[in-house]
């Protein structure tokens, strides 16, 4: 195997990595210090649509954690990117929350329930069957059916709750139609991430909590990618899947010397 570049830009997930439930890992701040100090481009990412940069800013920021809005991206802005290539100033039925709606909004996008180019479908505190009907009976009339991400469930204090992929997979079971999903482990995600800040796959790395999304995306993105055992795979169960890390770690803590 062909020795790859030293490491120029770093990539991150937030939850589990970062924080988790609030709390940050211990090495976390010493992490994002230590990429402000060197200067190198980063990008601390989510799949969850619900909050803006702005909002994910200030709750990190609460954290002890100081993370600029320009080196935070969601997959609702990945989302919002995507569609603005796809279909500049087009129209889309939304279902979730600021993060969304704003992000569609910055790119000239009218939201409307009246023959919408686009269903576009994220996190949400409160799904209604409301929402969901007319999302199907939308898409039954047309519109094309984009996710922000696969996520089936979300974490909480008091345990999984549904989230973007499950809802996406009832909308799929009365329509027929499967949506395109925006996040991880969509390499759009990574490759429009990067392209924000000018970095290039070949001296860039992915670090995350899950084989399933962070180390997938940063795989097929062509990075480098770092597994913490702090957040959602375990060191067991790396080996159910057909892919690996190009390392793995017990937190952040341990990348902070890598920078």
């Amino acid at each position: 195997m062909a020795e790859r570049k030293p490491i120029e830009s770093w990539l991150t997930d937030m939850d589990g990595v970062l924080i988790h439930e609030g709390v940050p890992i211990p090495g976390a701040d010493a992490f994002i210090k230590k990429l402000r100090e060197s200067g190198k481009p980063f990008l601390v990412l989510t799949n969850n649509s619900i909050y803006t940069a702005r909002d994910l800013h200030a709750r990190l920021r609460r954290m002890g954690l100081d993370v600029p809005v320009e080196n935070i991206w969601t997959s609702a802005l990945a989302t919002a990117q995507f569609l603005d290539d796809q279909r500049p100033d087009g129209s889309a039925y939304v279902i979730g929350e600021a993060g969304l709606t704003t992000a569609l909004h910055d790119i000239g996008y009218v939201l409307t329930d009246h023959d919408p180019d686009y269903v576009v479908l994220g996190e949400t505190r409160t799904y209604s069957f409301e929402a969901m009907t007319k999302a199907v009976r939308l898409i039954n009339d047309g519109a094309r059916f984009i996710a922000t991400n696969p996520d089936e469930t979300g974490p909480s204090a008091e345990g999984a709750l549904p989230a973007t992929g499950a809802v996406a997979a009832l909308i799929t079971k009365a329509t027929g139609k499967q949506p395109y999903f925006a996040g991880k482990p969509n390499p759009l995600m990574m490759r429009t991430g990067l392209n924000t800040i000018g970095a290039h796959s070949e001296t860039s790395a992915m670090i995350g909590d899950r084989m399933d999304t962070d180390v997938l995306a940063g795989l097929e993105a062509g990075m480098e990618t770092f597994l913490v055992l702090t957040g959602l795979t375990t060191a067991t169960e790396i080996e159910k899947y057909p892919y690996r890390p190009s390392k793995v770690v017990d937190s952040i803590a341990d990348l902070v010397e890598r920078i």
